[in-house]
């Protein structure tokens, strides 16, 4: 009985903190709650020249730990041989662990690897910046929902310059 007590003072103990800290995890994705969806995606500017549309999807994984965006196939694409059509790419959103900080990673079938700190600028705007590197480019990613259109932006700042010029515009509704 002695030990019966014990077990379950313990795990009285234990498990709302398991649950406190879960919660917490789940709730610093909360900010990020407007880019959930399947959006379309159809691009409108910046400099690679392509003329495509797609479509992406932000949903939470991992019991909701990890907000994961998964592009679709880009049917109609057409751009300068430099551009890859069949481009496809997964990035993940996360808790810093140790800290309250938003993170993400990115990887495509090209072989990139960028790691990002996330913000969140106002209630529907999430700017994604990588590690400032001066060996190389560093990337801006911006997703802004403006009266249920999305709108999104891959940037490039090259070493020695101040600003970030875009490479890839696109926009679209909630599928």
């Amino acid at each position: 009985m002695k030990l019966f007590v014990i077990t379950a003072f313990l795990f009285a103990c234990v498990f709302p903190q398991a649950n406190a800290q879960n919660s917490a995890d789940t709730d610093a994705l909360k900010p990020l709650a407007f880019l959930e969806g399947t959006w379309q995606a159809k691009t409108q500017g910046g400099s690679a020249g392509a003329d495509a549309s797609a479509t992406y999807t932000f949903q939470r994984e991992l019991k909701g730990h990890i907000l994961a965006r998964h592009t679709h196939d880009s049917s109609g694409c057409h751009g300068p041989a430099t551009y890859d059509c069949d481009h496809s790419d997964l990035l993940y959103v996360y808790r810093d662990s140790g800290s309250a900080a938003l993170r993400a990673i990115y990887f495509d079938n090209e072989g990139h690897v960028i790691h990002y700190d996330v913000s969140v600028t106002g209630p529907a705007t999430a700017v994604f910046t990588s590690d400032s590197d001066t060996k190389g480019p560093q990337f801006r990613l911006v997703y802004e929902l403006k009266s249920s259109v999305m709108s999104g932006k891959f940037q490039i700042r090259a070493p020695g310059q101040t600003d970030f010029k875009s490479y890839l515009e696109w926009s679209g509704e909630r599928r």
